[in-house]
């Protein structure tokens, strides 16, 4: 009884990380739509015109300030990269088919996070290690 106590105690605990770990990549990756566009402000760049530029500037900037945050918190550069990979590869495929007319900036920009979002806890499960335990018992 207590091993299978202490052993969901830590599974509560993995959980615990792999969430909150999820969760500070998403205030990190709002900091990043805050900040870049303040930044290329401040350096005299004007913000797009183009809604597809600026989608892939939005994914540029919260993918700069999550990989910032997750270097901050110790994780590896493989893991890193692979969660910015994943950041733009939405944008690598919507903007271009925004761009052929296919649907307006509002799709692009929603389209954008529904995809990422689970594309981003699909790979913290690729590396359970890395993100914390996670487990379904």
């Amino acid at each position: 009884m207590t091993l299978t106590h202490s052993a969901h105690t830590h599974h509560g605990r993995g959980r615990r990380a792999f969430v909150r770990h999820y969760l500070e990549m998403l205030a990190a990756m709002v900091a990043g739509m805050i900040v870049g566009p303040m930044l290329r402000s401040a350096a005299g760049l004007e913000s797009p015109a183009d809604p597809g530029v600026g989608a892939v500037l939005m994914a540029v900037d919260m993918s700069v300030a999550m990989v910032l945050w997750m270097r901050i918190r110790g994780h590896g550069w493989p893991a890193s990269l692979e969660m910015a990979a994943v950041m733009i590869a939405p944008v690598a495929v919507l903007a271009p088919l925004h761009w052929l007319g296919l649907f307006g900036p509002d799709v692009l920009l929603i389209a954008e996070h529904v995809v990422m979002l689970p594309l981003m806890w699909l790979a913290m499960l690729r590396r359970p290690a890395e993100y914390g335990r996670w487990s379904t018992s």
